[in-house]
């Protein structure tokens, strides 16, 4: 029986592929638990219609991520921090403050988006990595300097 996938699902394909599968399979697994629909001339046109606002929406939120990639390349992060003596930081500096400091620059940039390999523990500039979808990525340079 040939299906319309709807999600995708390991060892069998990816959303919106269409594939051929033993009829048991499709009506008693993939169809009632909403995971495929079978892939009739109506199905098959929906499945056009479907992919269409897809890619214009894949497009739009594009233009989106390179815009904010593009406010946000280059950009100087200070970071004030408690020191102590032999400029020993209090706190290290982590994917997280960095997010939070962002924040209140006016970009939304999550965490998880910021490549960091270590805490930074130590006082002066770093380069700091930041990914977005669609593979762009961007640098923004971390200035850690003592709170005075």
């Amino acid at each position: 029986m040939r299906i319309i996938l709807l999600q995708d699902i390991d060892k069998l394909g990816k959303k919106y592929d269409i594939k051929e599968v033993a009829d048991g399979y499709a009506r008693n697994f993939l169809i009632p638990k909403g995971l495929a629909r079978p892939a009739t001339e109506e199905a098959l046109a929906w499945l056009e219609a479907k992919k269409e606002v897809e890619a214009k929406k894949a497009e739009e939120e594009l233009k989106k991520i390179q815009e904010i990639a593009s406010n946000i390349d280059g950009q100087e992060i200070i970071i004030p921090v408690k020191v102590g003596k032999d400029q020993q930081l209090f706190e290290s500096i982590t994917p997280q403050k960095i997010s939070d400091k962002l924040k209140e620059l006016g970009f939304e940039i999550k965490k998880t988006q910021i490549d960091l390999q270590q805490p930074i523990k130590e006082l002066g500039e770093f380069p700091v990595k930041i990914k977005f979808e669609h593979n762009l990525e961007v640098e923004v340079r971390v200035i850690i300097i003592e709170e005075k």
